[in-house]
C-alpha cells in the first residue's frame, strides 16, 4: 500500500516561541547521546535548495511521485532527462560548514538520520549515517533489485543521448530540475543491464514508503538517544516527524534549529531560528571548547 504524498503543511494558530540563542542547546549536546535528524535546510548553503523555505523548490516544482514513475513511461523519460542534468550539480556539491560541524560533534552523537539524498554528511566525514530517503549516488533496478553506481548510469545516459545539451541552474533537493517539454521528448532512457528492467534512483519518492527495516533502525536510534537535535527540516512529512513524536513521547529533550516554523514545533523543548552553517560551527566550538566561545544571539 502506498501513502498519499504530503507536499505542503499549513500551521494553525499563532507561531510557537522561537529564539535566536543556542544557550539551551549547549548542555544537551555536551552531555552526549545526541541523535541528529537533518533535513534539506542543512544543504542550502551547499547550493541545493530546500523544499519549503523562502526559495524552496515546491514554489516552482512538483516532485516526481512513485505512482507516476512506475506507471508512466513518459513520466520516467521526463524524470531521467531532468535528473540527468541535475546530477551534475549534486555530484559537484561540497559539504558546508553545517555538515562539517556535525562531523566535529561526532563524539557527542549517538547517530545521524538524514532526510537528504545528497550524501553530503558522508562527504564531510560523518560515519554511520542512516539515509532515511536513500541516496542519489545509487540506482536500483525495479525488476531484479540490482544496485549500481549513479556514475555508471550517467555514463550510459550520455552515450545514449550524445546530442542532449540541456542546462539549468535551478536544481531541486531531489536532484531534479525544470526543463521545457521540447528538451525532454527525445531523451533516451536506458534499462537495467542485467535484466532489462526499469531503473530508479535508490531514493524514496513522494508517495513511496520508507522500507520498514530502515524505519525500525531509526526508532532504535531514538530509543537509545539522550536527546534529539533536528537540523534544517520543516518536518512536514511523517517520515521525519514520527521520530520527533517518538522522542517527545519518551520524554527526551527535542531541540529544533530551523529557519521558519516546523510541524514539530509543539514537541520541541527548545526551538532555535538561526542559519545553520554559522550557528552549528559556533555550537561545536563551544561544546568542544575551541574558538572564541561566543554563541549566536549572544
Amino acid at each position: 500500500m502506498r501513502t498519499r504524498p504530503t507536499l505542503t503543511w499549513s500551521p494553525s494558530g499563532p507561531p510557537l516561541p522561537r529564539t535566536s540563542d543556542l544557550t539551551e542547546v549547549v548542555p544537551l549536546v555536551r552531555r552526549g547521546g545526541v541523535l541528529v535528524l537533518s533535513g534539506a535546510g542543512l544543504s542550502t548553503e551547499s547550493g541545493i535548495p530546500d523544499y519549503r523555505g523562502e526559495g524552496g523548490s515546491l514554489r516552482r516544482h512538483t516532485p516526481m511521485t512513485y505512482e507516476e514513475f512506475t506507471t508512466s513511461a513518459a513520466g520516467r523519460q521526463r524524470y531521467w532527462a531532468r535528473s540527468h542534468v541535475g546530477w551534475r550539480t549534486i555530484a559537484r556539491a561540497h559539504p558546508n560548514a553545517g555538515h562539517h560541524a556535525v562531523t566535529r560533534l561526532g563524539s557527542r552523537l549517538c547517530g545521524v538520520i538524514t532526510q537528504n539524498v545528497d550524501g553530503l554528511h558522508q562527504a564531510a566525514g560523518t560515519e554511520d549515517v542512516v539515509e532515511l530517503h536513500g541516496g542519489l549516488d545509487r540506482v536500483i533496478c525495479l525488476g531484479c533489485g540490482l544496485l549500481s553506481p549513479r556514475g555508471e548510469l550517467d555514463r550510459r545516459l550520455r552515450e545514449a543521448n550524445p546530442d542532449f545539451a540541456a542546462t539549468t541552474d535551478e536544481i531541486n533537493p531531489d536532484g531534479d530540475v525544470s526543463l521545457p517539454e521540447e528538451e525532454v521528448r527525445g531523451f533516451v532512457v536506458v534499462d537495467c543491464l542485467s535484466c532489462g528492467g526499469v531503473l530508479k534512483p535508490d531514493v524514496v519518492f513522494f508517495g513511496e514508503n520508507v522500507p520498514r527495516p530502515r524505519v525500525e533502525q531509526c526508532y532504535d536510534l531514538v530509543d537509545n538517544a539522550k536527546s534529539l537535535l533536528v537540523l534544517g527540516s520543516s518536518l512536514t512529512v511523517m517520515s521525519g516527524l514520527r521520530f520527533v513524536r517518538r522522542a517527545a513521547g519518551a520524554g527526551l529533550p527535542v531541540a529544533i534549529i530551523n529557519r521558519g516554523e516546523t510541524r514539530g514545533d509543539q514537541f520541541a523543548t527548545v526551538r532555535v531560528d538561526l542559519p545553520l552553517g554559522r550557528s552549528l560551527t559556533e555550537l561545536a566550538d563551544v561544546v568542544l571548547q575551541s574558538g572564541n566561545g561566543h554563541l549566536p544571539g549572544r
